[in-house]
């Protein structure tokens, strides 16, 4: 099983809460999610991209499909905020 770190990588618009470019969690085992103290993590943000998470974290990526890429790209889903995250494998346990 993978440890993910996720980043916001860029803004493209205006962020509410605000997520900051450089804001990170770390995804570990058994859904643990691990945020630097004093941050946080946007509700909306994270409910979008959980479906694809457990998928990076377990399956072997294989070459050519989106899973074996290095640093897999995700968009946050508010059209106004348009927070862009990048997910990286850190380690496999």
């Amino acid at each position: 099983m993978y440890k993910l770190k996720i980043t916001v990588e860029r803004i493209d618009g205006y962020c509410s809460l605000p997520m900051l470019v450089g804001d990170s969690f770390i995804l570990e085992e058994r859904g643990k999610i691990m945020i630097p103290e004093g941050k946080f993590i946007c509700m909306w943000a994270l409910q979008s991209m959980m479906p694809i998470l457990p998928i990076l974290q377990r399956t072997e990526p294989r070459k050519g499909e989106w899973t074996s890429l290095s640093g897999v790209r995700f968009s946050c889903p508010d059209p106004d905020g348009r927070v862009q995250y990048r997910i990286e494998r850190i380690e496999e346990e």
